[in-house]
């Protein structure tokens, strides 16, 4: 088994990597490689007698070789995203989260077993990636989290969502996505129903609290979506927050290569 450090080069191997295992896919025509590696996750902050501790969590995931909707590998900003999520945890206490584009289920994993936070996985409805998620929750002695399988764009299995905070890591890679996954988020984000308030009006006072954000406090309204993204080279995520706009969310960028988007509020 392969050992990972959080570097871009370390994401990728090459046909003699050891731990591969190939597995016969559903069709009965292609196999399906994966390879399994220890990956180390930095920026698990502890308090102890008022010092801060940086202690770091180590994963297994097992990663596809290929897969055809790319949900197979860790990304960089999955990483950068769990640091600033750590240092930022108060975001996410008491919070009902669904994470959007899993992939393997390593983000999703990280903050359950980090945090014990309450969290549903989410891709592409595809078996693959799934049953994937559900092995590398079993590798990190984690119960199998709650999945939603969903494609971008289509009619969301929940009629009523209720998750406070919505998350994604990486997920502008295919711009033609973009109005697909503006119609998921607006979806997902207007028609909220906290778990506790399904009587209550959306955007009511009782859906804000008022949180830390990198040293400062911010008033946070349920719901929004949190999405770390690193800028690309191009800037065609440009069409992607300015179809934000359109569709009447707001956009705010609040860390380092950290995006809030929520429902635009009538004032």
């Amino acid at each position: 088994m392969d050992t990972a450090i959080f570097s871009p080069s370390s994401l990728f191997h090459d046909e003699e990597d050891e731990g591969r295992d190939v597995e016969e896919a559903d069709n009965g025509n292609q196999l399906q490689s994966y390879i399994e590696r220890t990956h180390t996750f930095p920026g698990v902050v502890s308090f102890f007698s008022s010092i801060i501790i940086s202690v770091f969590a180590v994963l297994t995931i097992r990663e596809f070789s290929f897969h055809q909707f790319n949900a197979n590998l860790l990304w960089p900003g999955t990483f950068a995203f769990c640091e600033w999520l750590s240092q930022n945890r108060s975001l996410l206490e008491e919070q009902h989260v669904l994470e959007l584009g899993s992939g393997t289920g390593a983000l999703a994993i990280f903050i359950r077993k980090s945090f014990g936070v309450d969290i549903t996985t989410s891709d592409y409805d595809d078996e693959e990636v799934e049953e994937n998620i559900a092995y590398n929750c079993k590798a990190n002695e984690v119960k199998i989290l709650p999945h939603v399988s969903h494609t971008w764009g289509e009619t969301f299995p929940v009629s009523e969502p209720d998750w406070d905070l919505i998350i994604a890591s990486d997920i502008l890679l295919y711009v033609k996505q973009y109005p697909n996954l503006i119609k998921t988020l607006s979806f997902l984000l207007k028609n909220y129903k906290g778990r506790n308030m399904k009587s209550e009006v959306a955007g009511s006072s009782q859906h804000r609290r008022l949180v830390t954000v990198s040293g400062e406090e911010f008033l946070l309204q349920q719901p929004v979506f949190l999405m770390s993204w690193r800028r690309r080279i191009g800037g065609e995520e440009s069409l992607f927050f300015s179809g934000c706009e359109d569709a009447g969310l707001v956009t705010k960028h609040i860390g380092s290569r950290v995006y809030c988007i929520s429902p635009r509020r009538e004032t």
